[in-house]
């Protein structure tokens, strides 16, 4: 029996060739029947207009376990973004989903005791490419979705690797802004 995962969070990125081929999802995943689950059921139950949460799913109606509820960084206005979002991107994180169980980074018999809660990233600049590269934003997608699985779930990076590594990690924007370049 896989011990009690209470709350853990996690990030991740992974980008491509284009500026729209980036993911850079963030979760909190948990137990069901704790403060994730809690969380879970109340952002369903409050959608919020431009931010519609939604579950990964395979299809349109095949939901993965965990259960994963998907939470948009991006107001949602434009139809063609949403079918982007909720069509390659979702189906990427709910395969991403099951890879992370099929891998043994959630264990299978946790699946239905979890949930995770998955800030998903898409750019709005895709909303301008005349020929949107979709293998490409599924697999990038679906690769975050393992990688930031894994950040949670193995506590990375721990904290004895941030102190060690504090002083030689330079946020992207902020390092810009030092060298006079936004």
């Amino acid at each position: 029996m896989s011990l009690r995962i209470g709350l853990r969070t996690g990030e991740a990125l992974v980008e491509g060739e284009q500026a729209y081929l980036c993911a850079e999802p963030e979760i909190v995943i948990g137990e069901l029947d704790g403060p994730v689950g809690i969380a879970l059921a109340q952002l369903v139950g409050d959608q919020v207009k431009g931010h519609t949460r939604v579950f990964a799913l395979l299809n349109s109606d095949v939901q993965v376990k965990p259960a994963t509820l998907m939470v948009s960084k991006v107001t949602v206005k434009e139809a063609r973004y949403t079918n982007i979002l909720m069509g390659t991107v979702q189906a990427a994180i709910a395969h991403g989903v099951l890879d992370a169980v099929r891998q043994g980074i959630i264990p299978k018999e946790k699946a239905h005791e979890l949930g995770i809660i998955y800030s998903v990233w898409l750019d709005p600049v895709i909303l301008s490419v005349e020929k949107v590269d979709h293998v490409t934003l599924f697999s990038i997608h679906r690769e975050a979705t393992v990688k930031v699985i894994r950040k949670a779930l193995n506590h990375e990076p721990t904290i004895d690797w941030l102190l060690e590594n504090q002083d030689q990690v330079q946020h992207y924007f902020h390092q810009l802004g030092v060298e006079g370049q936004l």
